[in-house]
């Protein structure tokens, strides 16, 4: 288990102004109070950082941001997510020279039906074989067309010396994966609903976009598993699970930024084409925060 992975991670989201324009000094302030935390790290550059919506050079802008405001043991994911081999490795090697720890590749999905289980082996063997950095393979099948990483496939990109584990955002997979390899890969849980279930069957941390609004509850629901503390621990995460279906479970992105801007950081709109949130869902969100006496 690499130790650098046992913890809480939040996959930062990319704060943008009333122009639709990065706000860097936002992102800026957010990372100083995230610097703070107990978090182990983050994920830059993934689903709730809108990576798809941003510039390349925007990418490189924000990851900095990240790198250079983080705390001084705290861990950077960076998520490199392109549809050509050349393309991943040539932004992976600037994550590389930025000081990213790890380099996330999500599968390329513009040629799904191509994705074969040897052309997506090829792929990541081809990018994490190019770099010093250790990769993280992504299994998010609902922001890559569908595309799900098979089990033997993992196994097979579990032998590879540069990539060290599979972060899994999907439904229904990280307990196959789990008993598959994790006595020598490490399987992130990428979602609060089943990141306890993880932790209990031998993963190291998790990804979690609550996270990104109260990362003590997210940190203290890991100390209580890890610890063995199952009693509390269940009756938390019965609570997170909650809290995760209210807030990214009703509007995604847009939600978790509009929750950090109830819980004092900013989250702002997400980038267009997604949309902010409507007064009812807003509503909807801030009575049942106010309820648990979160704001």
């Amino acid at each position: 288990m690499e130790k650098k992975l046992m913890g809480v991670f939040a996959p930062i989201t990319t704060p943008f102004d009333e122009k639709g324009d990065v706000a860097y000094d936002k992102l800026k302030d957010n990372m100083k109070f995230y610097a703070k935390s107990r978090l182990k790290g983050y994920l830059a550059l993934g689903s709730n950082g809108e990576n798809k919506s941003l510039a390349n050079s925007e990418k490189e802008k924000v990851l900095e941001t990240i790198i250079k405001n983080k705390g001084s043991d705290q861990v950077v994911m960076a998520g490199c997510i392109f549809e050509s081999t050349r393309e991943t490795i040539e932004f992976a090697k600037i994550a590389q020279s930025l000081g990213a720890d790890f380099i996330t590749l999500l599968p390329p999905s513009y040629f799904r039906k191509e994705m074969t289980d040897p052309v997506l082996l090829k792929y990541f063997s081809d990018v994490a074989g190019s770099l010093t950095t250790p990769c993280l393979v992504y299994n998010a099948p609902q922001f890559c067309g569908g595309t799900t990483l098979s089990v033997s496939l993992v196994k097979d990109l579990a032998r590879h010396p540069n990539i060290v584990g599979v972060k899994d955002s999907s439904t229904g997979n990280i307990e196959s994966f789990l008993l598959a390899v994790r006595d020598t890969f490490n399987v992130m849980p990428g979602s609060a609903n089943f990141f306890v279930n993880g932790l209990i069957m031998g993963a190291p941390g998790g990804v979690i976009s609550l996270a990104n609004v109260f990362p003590e509850i997210t940190c203290k629901l890991y100390d209580l598993t890890v610890s063995k503390q199952y009693e509390e621990a269940f009756k938390l995460n019965e609570r997170v699970i909650q809290l995760n279906k209210t807030v990214s479970g009703t509007g995604g992105v847009a939600a978790v930024k509009y929750a950090m801007d109830l819980a004092g950081l900013y989250g702002g709109n997400p980038r267009l084409p997604l949309l902010p949130l409507g007064d009812e869902v807003k509503k909807k969100i801030e009575d049942y925060l106010k309820k648990e006496g979160l704001i």
